[in-house]
């Protein structure tokens, strides 16, 4: 029996993909095989011995130590694209609340209350002061043009906004999903300098931190509107309220607010609603739970944040997989040990992502040597050994 521990609220339509004949499942769980969350910080949790796999039903993993992870040979798992769609329906919103003074229309409209029959001209008297902008006609810069920012630029482009997008490391796959009417910017600088709106879909990193800042700004042109449904740290909010403050920036909407972007005039703050849909819920919790799965009961990795991509069809009667650091000899000293035993490799898949390198090896033999897991586990560089039968 598997087991799997919970430590959010994951959607029973995610938990219900395990079969109950080979999972348990329960945020109880000490000696978990995978661990499947949402939001809970790891960060300070020590990591179980038995712990093989960690699925965040999401996709940032900032509340997951990945290097201890990948140390211990532990894979992260996210679910890039899940949510994707509600993530773009709400930046459509963010946008159309950022060029229409809609918040505090509606605010004023409450207002009126007490007044009985005279609202309606009331009403009339004064909409003109929440005026603003239409969409159409407007340029659109999308900086990162993944899952969401793919979405967003066909859905601006169908909106007849200009679309303008900057992303070097874009994937041959989101590119064709690409309308053909959308431009590819060489450069951040020359993206974000022609753009009367720019929402932001990078990922959160080092070279990411703090992207949006006194310089950056200082390109864009005067009464830009800026919004962040990616990750709060992504933009320098002291630089942005300095922008309001000039005039350079008419509107900043973001789904990460903290206590410096409260009631300030200019900025909106969603109360990170990005992928808060029963529809989003559900497609991440089914992507986690059917990853997880396929890792524990195959060895294949799919959208790790810290492996990389392996999926082979099994082919023999046992399955190995091994993590291993990436340097020389490792597949020559791990086949080594497989001729030593008289094991035949039917098949085997090596891949390696940045220092780490991950192998699929499926044998002819049914019964695996009882030393051989300890044996390939004594290779210097080696992280984790699994034999599935």
């Amino acid at each position: 029996m598997l087991k799997i521990q919970t430590l959010n609220k994951i959607d029973q339509d995610g938990l219900q993909v395990f079969p109950s004949s080979k999972y348990e499942i329960s945020g109880e769980i000490l000696t978990p095989d995978a661990i499947l969350l949402r939001s809970f910080s790891m960060h300070e949790m020590e990591l179980p011995a038995t712990l093989k796999a960690i699925a965040r039903a999401g996709a940032g993993v900032n509340n997951i130590p990945i290097d201890r992870c990948t140390d211990k040979g532990i894979v992260v798992f996210n679910t890039p694209g899940a949510n994707a769609n509600a993530v773009k329906e709400l930046v459509i919103a963010g946008m159309l609340l950022a060029s229409r003074d809609i918040t505090s229309g509606i605010a004023w409209a409450q207002t009126l209350k007490a007044e009985g029959d005279k609202v309606p001209s009331l009403v009339e008297k004064g909409k003109a002061v929440f005026g603003g902008i239409e969409l159409k006609g407007k340029t659109l810069a999308i900086i990162g043009l993944g899952d969401i920012g793919v979405l967003v630029a066909n859905v601006a482009q169908a909106l007849g906004m200009k679309v303008i997008g900057f992303d070097p490391f874009i994937t041959v796959d989101h590119a064709w999903k690409l309308d053909q009417s959308i431009v590819r910017s060489e450069s951040i600088e020359g993206c974000l300098s022609q753009a009367d709106f720019i929402t932001l879909h990078v990922p959160l990193m080092d070279a990411t931190r703090g992207l949006i800042n006194t310089e950056k700004i200082s390109v864009m042109k005067d009464g830009v509107k800026i919004l962040n449904f990616a990750r709060g740290e992504l933009v320098v909010n002291k630089d942005v309220i300095t922008g309001i403050e000039n005039k350079k920036i008419a509107c900043y909407v973001t789904d990460f607010p903290d206590a410096s972007v409260l009631n300030v005039p200019g900025i909106i703050p969603i109360p990170h609603l990005g992928a808060s849909t029963n529809e989003s819920e559900i497609n991440c919790a089914i992507m986690a739970a059917n990853q997880l799965i396929d890792y524990l009961e195959n060895g294949n990795i799919r959208n790790s944040v810290n492996f990389p991509k392996a999926v082979m069809d099994r082919t023999g009667c046992a399955r190995i997989v091994i993590a291993n650091r990436n340097i020389p000899t490792m597949v020559s000293q791990i086949t080594s040990i497989l001729a030593q035993d008289n094991i035949n490799i039917a098949n085997m898949l090596n891949r390696n992502k940045n220092e780490i390198a991950y192998n699929i090896i499926d044998t002819d033999c049914g019964n695996m040597p009882d030393d051989l897991k300890s044996k390939i586990e004594s290779i210097e560089g080696v992280l984790m050994v699994r034999i599935l039968s």
